[in-house]
């Protein structure tokens, strides 16, 4: 009977909190809902359970993390500083050829002195991009497949017309192949003279992007093709050449594009003269010289068109080696 009646005390004590305010207890129940005791749940006396309602879910917007707003501040100041750079100054150009209408601009375009500069530019650039896509091939491939003494300063003057001012290039090669010429060879004031220039100062860019390509083969493919009995030059034609070929393309395109805009290099040892040595560049500074901004400002957009076709086929071809994989 005593445990009987131990056993009950509990039931009577949960009871009391329900039933008297005055228990300390009582005010978990707070009149409504369920009631927890001693880690078991016990129905309130007032009334049943009111149900909640369902909260409706809202989406919830993404939050703008530091690194998006550091990459959206990123992305106005390069193109502001582009802007202020490029765009806004080839802009004024453009504009300022437009003077006069587009009869003006046709005009100042196909003057005979005009025409035969853009000419001879154009010839001697592609020239220029023929002769770096098999030299500057043949210089990368020495560099990466070969070693000899002074490889280290044969890398060093490859860059150098990067760090050379065109100007001091040209009149260096004026002092090596001017008229006193120490080698007894006179290009002063011949196109051989203006091509050798432009040689010059393009040097790098095949090179440079066919270099890295190089590094990159795997000659287990090589040697895979010799036990197959293909020869070097088989080997060269169908297994490297179409990893190279994208990347000595690409490295001519540039090539060309320098040798059209080049001035510094040329304007000593041309000579200016028309109709026989002189550049476009040369040709759009005699016109700023002679008070012409019109004229200077047509020819120069019409070489800015040129450029333009050259960075989107630079394009095209680096998107076809991605392509190749």
């Amino acid at each position: 009977m005593s445990a009987l009646a131990d056993s009950n005390q509990p039931e009577a004590a949960t009871s009391r909190l329900l039933t008297d305010p005055s228990q300390p207890g009582a005010a978990l129940g707070g009149g409504d809902g369920p009631v927890e005791i001693l880690g078991s749940t016990v129905a309130g006396v007032a009334g049943p359970k009111q149900p909640r309602k369902a909260r409706s879910a809202r989406p919830r917007k993404p939050r703008r993390t530091s690194g998006t707003v550091g990459l959206g501040i990123g992305v106005g100041l390069a193109t502001l500083y582009m802007s202020i750079v490029v765009l806004i100054p080839l802009g004024a150009v453009v504009w300022r050829a437009r003077d006069g209408g587009l009869g003006s601009f046709w005009d100042s375009v196909t003057t005979p002195e005009a025409l035969a500069a853009l000419k001879l530019t154009v010839s001697l650039s592609i020239v220029v991009g023929l002769v770096n896509l098999v030299m500057g091939t043949l210089i990368a491939w020495v560099l990466v497949r070969d070693s000899f003494p002074g490889k280290r300063v044969v890398e060093m003057l490859i860059d150098l017309p990067f760090a050379l001012p065109t100007i001091v290039a040209g009149l260096v090669l004026l002092s090596l192949y001017g008229q006193s010429s120490p080698l007894h060879i006179n290009l002063a004031y011949a196109r051989s003279g203006v091509l050798v220039a432009l040689l010059f100062v393009t040097l790098p860019f095949v090179v440079r992007t066919v270099q890295p390509v190089l590094l990159e083969l795997d000659p287990q493919i090589e040697e895979a093709a010799y036990s197959l009995g293909a020869g070097k030059a088989t080997t060269f034609r169908r297994v490297l050449l179409p990893s190279l070929l994208p990347a000595m393309l690409s490295g001519a395109a540039l090539a060309f594009a320098r040798a059209m805009s080049e001035f510094g290099a040329t304007v000593l040892i041309s000579g200016n003269l028309p109709f026989r040595t002189e550049v476009s560049s040369v040709y759009i500074y005699n016109q700023i010289e002679n008070d012409n901004m019109a004229g200077a400002a047509a020819v120069s957009t019409l070489m800015l068109l040129i450029a333009l076709v050259v960075l989107i086929c630079i394009n095209l071809l680096t998107r076809w080696a991605a392509r190749r994989g």
